[in-house]
Parts: structure tokens; C-alpha cells; sequence
């Protein structure tokens, strides 16, 4: 998987077509990533403590990596890999820039 966690992305596909967000968690099993407010989804949550408040949630679920691309210089990116001063390094095929 090329995408990595930090990385900003704009999301391509789906309900949040269009908007950007910072990757939070990367799952590489399933080739999905956790985008930081994004793709929100309620879920009921069960009072683990007498503190803890139960209900309804709003948390984040997983993009497929297909549906993501990275954002370079404000431009949605490809990304590839090329060698430079003998070490590889993730570039953005549109720009050129080192990621």
C-alpha cells in the first residue's frame, strides 16, 4: 500500500466526494483508511462505566484506498517511486514532488 498514515488526501468517490482530510489509521488487510472527519457514520454505543455515557456516536469508517488519492501542491496525485541520492522515495507522479 502506498498510502501512508499523516499523509493529506482528497477523497474521490462516495458521499464525501471532493473533500480533503489528514489519514488517521490505515487498515493493510482490508486496504482501507480511516480519514480524520470524514465519511462520519453514527453508531449506538453501549455505558461501559457509570462515568461513561452510552448512546448514539458519530466515528469515522474506512475508505477503500482506490477511492483516495494524495493530495501534492493542492492537486489530487498518483503516487510512484524513484530513486534518489540511492535511497527510494515516494514521489507524486503529477508534480514530481518527494512525498
Amino acid at each position: 500500500m502506498r498510502l501512508k498514515k499523516d499523509d493529506t488526501v482528497m477523497i474521490i468517490a462516495g458521499k464525501d466526494k471532493g473533500k480533503t482530510g489528514k489519514i488517521v489509521k490505515i487498515d493493510p488487510s482490508s486496504e482501507r483508511v480511516y480519514v480524520q472527519g470524514r465519511n462520519m457514520v453514527k453508531k449506538t454505543q453501549k455505558k461501559r462505566t457509570q462515568q461513561d455515557k452510552g448512546g448514539i456516536v458519530e466515528i469515522e469508517a474506512p475508505i477503500h484506498v482506490s477511492n483516495v488519492m494524495v493530495i501534492s501542491k493542492d492537486k489530487p496525485s498518483r503516487i510512484g517511486y524513484e530513486f534518489r541520492d540511492g535511497k527510494k522515495v515516494r514521489i507524486a507522479k503529477k508534480t514530481g514532488e518527494v512525498l
